[in-house]
């Protein structure tokens, strides 16, 4: 889904009608204020942000995006009827991915938009969870922002996990996609380091549930936090 805030009703329409015509989900914005609200509901995988809006600009909605933890890395393309390169540098500083100057091309905006949406699926996503983040391909773990060092076997079963939030993984899923060996009916391996990764992990090692006689699960209803 493609989120665009333009407070110009033609071009809103316009926008919207031509990326739906070429298979892309989106939906149109006049005001921040129900961008933020459809933001709340679900993070888009792209937004296309004007910088001259009612409410608030666009540079304060970039910057707000790239505050909050669930659309920190949320790939962003500025348009704006502006086209000096100061406006351009005042976007690009303030967080946005590329930059657009109206009047503006289709073409090249489906150009600009494909090649984004490109780049940025071929970067590891951050796994969230409430107070916990895990970034992939950073190998990194925090907490509330604190820093957690975890094993690498311990790191494993947590994106495992977080991969498969709201689903039930059995020990023996567990051993044979971590350990990479068949499961021989020896689960304390798995429970050992589930106990150890909640503690690590402290206020968010609760976000770990344990089923009874089966295995762990993560579940969805952890909501995230902004």
């Amino acid at each position: 889904m493609i989120y665009l805030l333009e407070d110009d009703a033609s071009i809103r329409d316009f926008v919207v009608y031509t990326l739906s015509s070429q298979g892309m989900e989106a939906r149109g914005f006049e005001r921040p204020s129900e961008f933020w609200a459809a933001v709340a509901e679900a993070v888009p995988a792209l937004v296309l942000l004007d910088v001259m809006l009612p409410e608030e600009d666009g540079v304060s909605v970039l910057k707000k995006l790239r505050a909050a933890p669930r659309t920190a890395k949320l790939p962003v393309i500025m348009l704006t009827a502006k086209g000096t390169e100061y406006d351009k540098v005042l976007g690009l500083d303030a967080g946005a991915d590329d930059y657009v100057a109206k009047p503006f091309g289709m073409l090249e905006l489906l150009s600009r938009i494909r090649a984004l949406l490109r780049r940025t699926a071929a970067e590891p996503e951050v796994l969230r969870c409430g107070a916990l983040a895990v970034d992939p391909g950073g190998h990194t773990v925090t907490v509330a922002g604190r820093a957690v060092a975890l094993t690498q076997k311990e790191f494993e079963v947590l994106c495992l996990l977080l991969n498969n939030r709201g689903q039930v993984l059995s020990r023996e899923r567990l051993i044979s996609e971590v350990w990479g060996y068949a499961f021989t009916g020896e689960s304390r391996t798995v429970d050992v380091h589930v106990r150890t990764l909640r503690q690590k992990l402290g206020e968010a090692g609760a976000y770990i549930e344990t089923v009874r006689g089966y295995g762990y699960k993560i579940s969805q209803e952890s909501r995230d936090t902004v």
